[in-house]
C-alpha cells in the first residue's frame, strides 16, 4: 500500500514533465531527466547531485563548464527532480547503475567525473567498480567519509510505519528548513527553497528520500574511498569551512583515504561551495580539469 504524503499531488508524465528544462531517457530502472551542454567534441564532464537537491544545483558549474569547451552531462538521480521514483531500494547499486548506463547510452567513456555530497558517495562506488571510466575525480563536500550523525528526528525515519507518518506531517516543513542549514549565505537561500519545491509535489519523493536514508546512503563508504585513492587517479577536493551537515572534520577521512587529493578549503561557505562560491571553485576547477 502507498502511503498517502497529501502534499504530493501530481504524477511525473509527459505533461507535468513539459514545465521542465532538458531532456529525458528510459533507462532500465525509469526514466531519467537529464541535460547535456558544451560542444559535442568536448572533454567529457559529468555532475552528480547529492541527496535530494535536483541537477538545478550545478546551474552555474554546467554553465561556466559548457562555455569552457566541455561536454557537460548532469541528471537528476532517481526520486529527484523530474527523474522517476521507481519502486525499489534507493540504494548505491542503483545510483551507480543509473549512472553507468547514462554514460554508456551517450558513449562518453571515458569522463571526469564530479560528485556533491551525497553524489560524491556515488562517484566514488562508481569508480570502484568501473575504473576504466574515469579519468579525473572532483568531489565537493562528499558524505561517506565516515558516518554522517543524523538527528533523533532522522533516525527515527528509519523505523516502518512511523518513519511513514512523521514524514508526512513534517517532513516537507523539516527539508526545507534543512536547506537553509546547508548555506552559508542566508540571501541565497530563498532562491535556492523555490527550485527545491517544484520536485516535492510529485508522487514518490518522499518515499524515494526514506529509501535512500534506510538503504545505508549516508553511512560510511570510508573503504569505497581506500580502494579508489589506491587507483591514484588525479582527484579534487572542496569543502565548505562552515558546513554543517557533512562538518568540515570530515574532509580528514577523505583525505585520508586519498592523500594525493588537491584540498581547497573554502572560506564563509556552507554545503555547496561551488553555488555559493562559484567565482573561486570555477577557476580551480577549470585548471584541474584542463591538465
Amino acid at each position: 500500500m502507498t502511503f498517502p504524503y497529501l502534499d504530493e499531488t501530481q504524477e511525473l508524465n509527459e505533461t507535468t514533465r513539459q514545465q521542465a528544462d532538458g531532456s529525458f531517457i528510459a533507462l532500465s530502472d525509469g526514466i531519467t531527466h537529464y541535460e547535456l551542454g558544451g560542444p559535442a567534441d568536448g572533454c567529457p564532464v559529468v555532475l552528480v547531485h547529492g541527496f535530494s537537491g535536483p541537477y538545478f544545483i550545478f546551474d552555474t558549474t554546467f554553465d561556466f563548464l559548457s562555455k569552457s569547451g566541455f561536454r557537460v552531462l548532469r541528471y537528476d538521480l532517481f526520486g529527484r527532480g523530474f527523474s522517476d521514483r521507481p519502486r525499489t531500494e534507493h540504494s548505491i547499486h542503483l545510483f551507480v547503475r543509473q549512472l553507468k548506463e547514462l554514460i554508456d547510452a551517450f558513449g562518453m567513456k571515458p569522463i571526469n567525473l564530479v560528485g556533491l555530497s551525497m553524489g560524491g558517495a556515488i562517484s566514488a562506488a562508481f569508480i570502484d567498480r568501473y575504473p576504466e571510466y574515469v579519468t579525473r575525480h572532483v568531489l565537493i563536500d562528499p558524505t561517506g567519509g565516515k558516518r554522517v550523525e543524523l538527528p533523533a528526528f532522522i533516525k527515527a525515519l528509519k523505523i516502518p510505519v512511523f518513519g511513514e507518518l512523521a514524514f508526512g506531517l513534517f517532513g516537507s516543513a523539516g527539508m526545507l528548513k534543512g536547506i537553509a542549514a546547508d548555506m552559508f549565505n542566508p540571501e541565497i537561500v530563498e532562491r535556492f527553497q523555490k527550485q527545491y519545491k517544484i520536485q516535492m509535489k510529485f508522487k514518490g519523493f518522499k518515499r524515494a528520500i526514506l529509501s535512500t536514508i534506510r538503504s545505508g546512503m549516508l553511512e560510511s563508504f570510508y573503504t569505497t574511498y581506500v580502494r579508489v585513492g589506491e587507483l591514484k587517479k588525479p582527484t579534487l577536493l572542496f569543502w565548505g569551512r562552515q558546513d554543517r551537515t557533512v562538518p568540515f572534520d570530515h574532509s580528514e577521512s577523505i583525505r585520508q583515504a586519498i592523500p594525493h587529493a588537491g584540498f581547497h578549503a573554502i572560506e564563509n561557505c556552507g554545503h555547496i561551495p561551488h553555488y555559493e562560491k562559484p567565482e573561486i571553485v570555477n577557476p580551480i576547477l577549470l585548471e584541474f580539469l584542463s591538465k
